[in-house]
């Protein structure tokens, strides 16, 4: 089996070079035809971050020359980690901190993102052989955030660590919309309520759809703060105010493209060349615009994927 692991300096190195592949000089180029022959099937989850990246691999894959399966639209995270497990999909983006709290049980994150992403590329490899590519530049971790005519009402809060006092003194305010996952994860709502040291009346906490929490928190109706992702379109678009994780408990969510053991002993060099500058292009800001493109202005996900990774040089 070809288990190829980059130390964290080959990991840089290897993404600066083909970095400079994924220009407008001919990304796209560089890597036509070279998966001729190849048969994958791409998944993603089901929310519109995980839609533009699971078109943004058929595109780089097709480009390439293979023929891709559309399994984009997988599911929820358990549901698209079980079919990547059982070879139902090739491969579907990944954020190390999902994989290192709910796959792997830790408690603790790492600070580090290219620490972060080789623990979990290297466990995932041993106890799975599941195959890690270099990780985005972006990192699209949870937060809280309220809408600005909320702000006196919730006593102006900064960071997570002063919602302690609202919960305390003025629990009717404190008022949560969550999407359902966050409401059950480790890495979640219990958790991030264990590391504070307060609790939310339960029935304070609301579990609606992953867009609804966002306009729901924009109107108030039903909640004044809602769960929101760091680098979500929504945030700027609906001049949301964002908590400070004070604490550090949220791990970094820096994704990276996860493949199966069949592919990648067959195609691994091509799948790093492939996709390593496209994770180094995929900034925060990148990302941030990519998911507002969608989220906000409505553009279909493959729509946007196509535009990016035309306007970057890959296709």
């Amino acid at each position: 089996m070809n288990k190829k692991i980059l130390s964290a300096a080959g990991t840089l190195t290897l993404m600066a070079g083909l970095a400079a592949c994924g220009g407008d000089e001919g990304g796209g180029g560089a890597t036509e035809g070279i998966l001729e022959g190849a048969s994958i099937t791409v998944g993603s989850k089901d929310f519109d971050e995980q839609l533009i990246l699971g078109h943004i691999s058929r595109l780089a894959l097709e480009n390439a020359g293979a023929e891709v399966t559309d399994e984009i639209n997988t599911g929820g995270t358990d549901v698209a980690r079980a079919a990547l497990e059982s070879g139902d999909i090739d491969t579907y983006w990944e954020y190390n901190g999902t994989a290192w709290i709910s796959f792997f049980g830790e408690t603790e994150p790492v600070p580090d993102r290219i620490e972060q992403y080789e623990v979990v590329r290297d466990r995932d490899l041993e106890e799975n052989d599941l195959h890690w590519l270099a990780p985005s530049q972006f990192n699209n971790t949870y937060a809280l955030a309220y809408a600005p005519e909320a702000a006196e009402d919730l006593g102006n809060p900064e960071t997570l660590s002063d919602l302690g006092d609202l919960i305390e003194n003025d629990p009717d305010a404190a008022t949560l919309c969550v999407e359902s996952e966050f409401s059950a994860r480790d890495d979640g709502l219990p958790g991030m309520e264990e590391a504070y040291g307060y609790e939310f009346p339960d029935e304070n906490v609301e579990e609606l759809d992953t867009a609804v929490v966002y306009s729901a928190t924009a109107d108030r109706d039903p909640c004044n703060l809602g769960e929101v992702f760091s680098a979500d379109g929504r945030v700027s678009g609906l001049d949301l105010t964002v908590l400070e994780d004070d604490e550090g408990f949220f791990p970094l969510y820096n994704a990276s493209p996860v493949f199966t053991d069949e592919i990648f002993t067959e195609y691994g060099d091509e799948l790093s060349e492939i996709f390593d500058p496209i994770s180094e292009a995929l900034t925060q800001e990148e990302m941030t615009t990519l998911n507002e493109r969608v989220s906000v202005d409505l553009e279909q996900p493959e729509d946007a994927a196509e535009d990016w990774l035309s306007e970057n040089g890959f296709i």
